[in-house]
């Protein structure tokens, strides 16, 4: 008789312990909307009084090129440049654009320098000159690259720097500058990790792209083609958070740097679709691009180690003109908390916020 009703408290228990194990693996491993939804509006303070906690950031950007969106992007970027060590800023085209453009964006951050030095450890306009450099104004032949820039070199140098942090390269336009550096020493791909924004920059230069794809397939790889469209289309839309009513009550007539943006329209008020790579390092583990990031989460394949794209599941897609955009959701869903966070921001530059606080965090 003991030995029956021991034999049923054992069973019961290891079931108990089973169904339990099963509801933790279940609520650990869900990857849905919903799940993002419920922390898509989570934010928390952050510090950058720890250097060594920043990522290390280099932009490759085609700012000044076609699309007024880099000059968008970058203003972004700089009103939020306290949460990085910005280690350099190529222009790399090809084609229109240039350093020059680079430093008149620095120009205008020098205006608001002093309204956002207050809330924070910005860097100065000087100190980001220094490092602006100017990449390949030409794309790259069939073999995906050339010869050596000074964008491309300084890539190498500074991937070479004694830091046991990785080196985030953005690359905002073309691949070449980045493609040409692995060409000329390809050690730097375990010190570098990239975010590629692809679509009409791989267009520009698809012969670098390629390169990078097919010889470096150990790289850490974020390629990055439809996902980033979730920064303009769709997403909470109500009230001030419609794109134009952001634009004209949060962006304009907020500092030099807001009436910079506004004078760049692109075809959508607040394109910016570079930015989810730098929304990317703000909020989210950037260790494990699977998950979810304000910039985006990502599929793994099976090119190489290291190597994620965009979602192709529909539940995480948008539509848009009859067009399928993978991943976008992953984006969008976070549309209120990183326009917020850019609200704040742009209140700082104005000189307009007594707030301190940094809702932007690295969770």
């Amino acid at each position: 008789m003991n030995t029956t009703k021991n034999m049923a408290i054992t069973i019961t228990s290891a079931l108990l312990f089973l169904y339990i194990t099963l509801m933790i693996w279940a609520d650990s491993s869900a990857s849905n909307l919903a799940t993002i939804d419920n922390t898509a509006n989570a934010t928390a303070d952050s510090s950058n009084s720890d250097k060594h906690l920043l990522s290390r950031v280099i932009i490759s950007t085609d700012i000044g090129g076609y699309d007024p969106d880099d000059f968008q992007a970058m203003v972004h970027y700089l009103v939020h440049a306290d949460m990085f060590d910005t280690e350099g800023i190529i222009a790399s085209p090809p084609g229109a654009g240039r350093v020059s453009d680079i430093l008149a964006t620095l120009d205008v951050y020098e205006k608001d320098y002093s309204n956002l030095s207050a809330h924070g450890n910005f860097p100065t306009s000087q100190s980001l000159r220094n490092i602006s450099k100017q990449g390949a104004t030409n794309a790259a032949p069939s073999a995906g690259y050339r010869t050596a820039t000074e964008g491309s070199n300084w890539i190498i140098t500074r991937a070479h720097a004694t830091d046991p942090r990785p080196l985030w390269i953005l690359v905002w336009g073309s691949a070449t500058d980045l493609a040409q550096a692995l060409h000329d020493d390809p050690i730097i791909k375990s010190k570098i990790r990239v975010y590629l924004m692809g679509s009409w920059n791989t267009m520009m230069d698809t012969h670098a792209r390629d390169y990078i794809y097919n010889n470096h397939p150990d790289l850490w790889l974020i390629e990055c083609n439809t996902t980033m469209r979730g920064m303009y289309i769709g997403g909470d839309q109500n009230g001030d958070l419609e794109s134009t009513a952001f634009l004209e009550q949060h962006i304009r007539h907020h500092g030099a740097l807001g009436d910079f943006y506004y004078s760049k329209p692109s075809y959508e008020p607040l394109k910016m679709g570079d930015t989810p790579s730098e929304l990317y390092l703000l909020n989210g583990n950037p260790d494990d691009p699977a998950t979810p990031h304000w910039g985006g989460m990502f599929r793994a394949t099976d090119h190489g180690p290291h190597y994620w794209t965009d979602i192709t599941d529909l539940k995480y897609s948008q539509t848009y003109h009859k067009k399928t955009l993978y991943g976008a959701k992953t984006v969008n869903v976070w549309r209120q908390a990183y326009l917020r966070d850019w609200q704040t921001r742009m209140e700082w530059a104005a000189g307009t916020s007594q707030s301190d606080k940094k809702m932007t965090s690295r969770k």
